[in-house]
């Protein structure tokens, strides 16, 4: 699970030192901010570890909310990063201690944001490396190829992985993926514990922002 050094001028890693700060909170689609920046979701399975990536992006120790208890992030959260990009945290699917009406709640304003957000870039879909795909992020797939919005698959807690489990494990994504219309082809395996994969999806991610030099 090795991976590049990237060079001491690496765009990532200068965009992903800038100030990211919070912006909104949208439990419902008309309370989503105006378009204006480019945007980056992150999606995935309750306690797949959206908020913990988001933290680890931008050097925060809590920027994002993290939590042991699934169904915590209950809105459509915005950062916005350096006046260049926002990032996304979307609500976990698959497990959540609320009712019915609260979960259709979400899944609505998720898909109002999903179908109609312009300045969408990319989804990225967290998966538990030590799980791989499940029933969940298949169904979570197949939405996206319906809707037609671009996602790349990110696998978390990779370093929780031996070396043969992690092989194995990237190979069954790509297997996943590979016939899939929605799907960017590069798969990112990261941990936010160690930083394993984390300037290979800064540098990802950079490459979706604002075309600017970065001072």
């Amino acid at each position: 699970m090795t991976q590049a050094t990237p060079q001491a001028d690496h765009p990532g890693r200068r965009l992903f030192r800038m100030p990211c700060e919070f912006v909104a909170s949208a439990p419902k689609p008309e309370a989503l901010p105006a378009p204006d920046l480019p945007e980056i979701a992150f999606a995935g399975r309750s306690n797949a570890g959206k908020s913990s990536l988001i933290n680890a992006l931008v050097h925060r120790r809590a920027l994002a909310r993290t939590s042991q208890t699934p169904g915590r992030t209950q809105a459509v959260n915005m950062f916005e990063l350096g006046g260049r990009l926002r990032l996304i945290d979307l609500p976990g699917y698959g497990y959540a201690k609320v009712g019915r009406l609260e979960v259709a709640r979400w899944t609505a304003t998720v898909d109002a944001y999903l179908a109609g957000r312009l300045t969408l870039r990319r989804v990225c879909l967290l998966m538990d490396a030590r799980r791989g795909p499940t029933p969940n992020d298949r169904e979570a797939l197949d939405h996206m190829d319906l809707i037609g919005v671009t996602y790349q698959i990110v696998l978390t807690k990779a370093d929780k992985l031996k070396k043969s489990e992690h092989a194995a494990v990237m190979a069954t994504v790509h297997a996943e993926i590979a016939a899939r219309p929605a799907a960017y082809q590069q798969v990112i395996a990261t941990s936010a514990r160690t930083g394993l994969g984390m300037d290979e999806l800064r540098e990802t991610l950079a490459a979706l922002a604002d075309i600017q030099p970065l001072a």
